[in-house]
């Protein structure tokens, strides 16, 4: 194990020895490379960098508790991609490739995954992008799928704890009917402008309401809502949306509580009726929010300065799962290092 400073790992990218790719020629996916280099040797004129042909995954492995390293859910990241891969032309990834490239790139840097406890995990990115030159708005014939890994702390530099948010009304992340269920980097771009916007008013991260009506709540740039009141998880429910593998996971999590789960529109002013609410995704798992505000009609919605009970025990459960420490009812986790 690589001699770091894990407890004080930042969310970001760090070097590591190997990455893995794969390229789609012909008509069919080739042979598994492990490359050392972090560069890739690019057509001017790819799709990619031109009409956007690109899409991306992000999942994490785990040192656990008896010394085994763990992936959580990652048929769930490859059936997402292939989602993707249908939504912007690109060939679908079989499940057994990208299973067999997560498992291969894990283990190839095996050195670079944080101690258990430490707070920080390996960062797991697949990436897929159209590499044939094509002038003109049409699908690539070439395309490279890999993955690198990076060690990764808190998305949150205080962890698990409250974070406010603020809802921006002047910008849209995505359309109805658009790309918003997919992960693609559009997404992420059409959310930097509102993001450096809520940054410097002093908020964790901005949300975005329904781009239809301006009238529901949508989710933030990088992750899903969650609010929870009288024993139930509630949840949006928008084509817009990217779904959260993490979201899908609490949901099932509340139930197994014991809780009601609710998957629909939520009315920006319903916000005043929840007990806890927070943002959930890969990077940070939960981030309970402290309070929302929205600055074009100053309503303020206040969730308490710390994580709520519920929040914590979802957060808790979900954690020892992929960590070990809880039983895997579900079957989620994978082994990829006994």
């Amino acid at each position: 194990m690589k001699n770091l400073d894990w407890a004080n790992l930042s969310f970001g990218y760090m070097p590591t020895d190997y990455n893995v790719r794969c390229y789609y020629r012909d008509g069919k996916w080739g042979e598994v490379e492990v490359c050392s280099d972090e560069y890739l040797k690019l057509h001017i004129a790819a799709t990619s960098l031109h009409y956007g042909q690109e899409a991306f995954e992000g999942l994490k492995a785990y040192r656990c508790a008896d010394g085994k390293v763990r992936v959580f859910r990652v048929e769930d990241n490859a059936a997402r991609l292939q989602s993707t891969c249908r939504g912007i032309l690109m060939p679908e990834v079989p499940t057994d490739l990208f299973v067999e490239m997560v498992k291969k790139v894990v283990r190839l840097n095996q050195e670079w995954i944080p101690p258990y406890e430490s707070g920080a995990t390996l960062y797991v990115r697949p990436l897929l992008i159209g590499t044939s030159a094509q002038v003109g708005v049409h699908p690539a014939t070439e395309y490279l799928f890999m993955i690198f890994v990076t060690p990764v702390g808190p998305y949150f530099k205080g962890g698990f704890s409250s974070n406010p948010y603020v809802i921006i009304r002047d910008f849209d992340r995505s359309a109805p009917l658009g790309t918003g269920m997919y992960k693609v980097g559009g997404n992420y771009a059409a959310s930097l402008r509102a993001n450096d916007i809520a940054h410097r008013k002093g908020y964790a991260c901005e949300f975005y309401l329904d781009a239809k009506e301006k009238k529901y709540m949508d989710e933030c740039g990088a992750a899903n809502f969650f609010g929870i009141k009288n024993n139930t998880y509630v949840t949006p429910k928008s084509t817009s949306i990217l779904p959260s593998i993490t979201n899908k996971s609490l949901m099932q999590l509340a139930e197994d509580l014991g809780m009601k789960v609710e998957r629909r529109q939520i009315p920006e002013e319903e916000l005043a009726t929840f007990e806890e609410a927070g943002a959930c995704g890969t990077a940070a798992v939960i981030s309970p929010i402290s309070y929302i505000d929205d600055l074009d009609t100053g309503a303020h919605y206040d969730f308490g300065a710390e994580p709520g009970p519920m929040s914590r025990k979802l957060y808790d459960t979900l954690r020892g799962i992929q960590y070990g420490t809880v039983e895997d009812k579900h079957g989620w986790t994978t082994v990829v290092i006994e």
